[in-house]
């Protein structure tokens, strides 16, 4: 085994760049807690979400144990953990960044029609795409998509390839939980007031008022259609690909109208109203990031 290979040493290349790591044993899985540690007894590391007063020098609580410090991975403490690692992970949050598991081809091929292109890294079933900002983790966002950023790890697998940007709205729009079916008898939100598109919002769209209102009524049926779940997601869609349909118009288009529109149905299926409103806000913006 070469240092480039070697556990440790990319361990210490990495953490002088800047990125939390932490070794992964035989499986390629973190190791296990310390005797002191196990079952939450040690209440856990002040960095975590359930802050607690755990102090250990091992490499106990998973993403919570990954450093920087060159004197923490070089210690005794953490030798014996090194001769018997496989391999690297890092904690993304910690350095600022956020991962998009993309764990099958089904998947990477919603990221490249949905998600803005950054860094692209090679996977054994799929892609990791990272993203410059942290945000909360989360698994099975949609199938095959996991978000690994504040409270989870991901294995070095190289630096890949492309140029990073910014994490972007289509990504954060991914973790919001919504609810669109109300308890029984109970009002979640009302419908609310709505301006209506219409050549006076619109003196700067290359489209004529038709064209416009076929494609927001085809985007609210769709919507509207979403009774049981999904409606919140659906409006995050409809908003960015009719934004993306005035990316050319020198504007005003009363896209703000238009985004009206579809919180309105959104609303009127169940939806949060300020869910709606944040979802389409979401899909607005995602248009704008795929137009740059």
């Amino acid at each position: 085994m070469n240092a480039a290979t070697n556990p440790l040493h990319v361990a210490l290349a990495l953490a002088a760049a800047g990125v939390p790591v932490l070794p992964l044993r035989r499986g390629k899985v973190p190791f296990a807690n310390c005797r002191s540690c196990k079952d939450g007894a040690c209440g856990g590391r002040p960095v975590m979400k359930a802050a607690g007063p755990c102090r250990c020098p091992a490499p106990c609580h998973a993403w919570a144990a990954a450093t920087t410090d060159p004197h923490v991975l070089a210690s005794p403490v953490w030798a014996p953990v090194w001769r018997e690692a496989v391999a690297v992970a890092y904690h993304p949050g910690g350095a600022g960044l956020t991962v998009v598991d993309l764990d099958s081809a089904a998947a990477v091929a919603w990221a490249r029609e949905a998600l803005p292109a950054t860094r692209t890294v090679l996977t054994t079933r799929g892609e990791h795409w990272i993203y410059w900002g942290a945000m909360a983790s989360s698994n099975a966002v949609r199938p095959g998509v996991d978000i690994k950023s504040l409270t989870q790890y991901a294995r070095w697998l190289g630096p890949g390839t492309g140029r990073m940007v910014d994490l972007s709205a289509a990504v954060r729009a991914l973790l919001v939980k919504e609810e669109t079916t109300p308890a029984p008898g109970e009002v979640v939100s009302s419908v609310p007031e709505r301006a209506t598109w219409d050549r006076s919002v619109a003196t700067g769209c290359r489209h004529n008022e038709r064209y416009v209102r076929t494609g927001l009524e085809r985007g609210l049926a769709l919507v509207r259609a979403r009774t049981e779940s999904g409606a919140g997601s659906q409006a995050f869609g409809v908003a960015r690909f009719l934004a993306g349909q005035h990316a050319r118009c020198p504007g005003p288009c009363g896209l703000t109208a238009l985004g009206e529109e579809i919180t309105a149905a959104a609303v009127s299926v169940g939806v949060p109203e300020p869910y709606a409103r944040r979802a389409v806000a979401n899909g607005l913006e995602a248009a704008v990031e795929r137009a740059a």
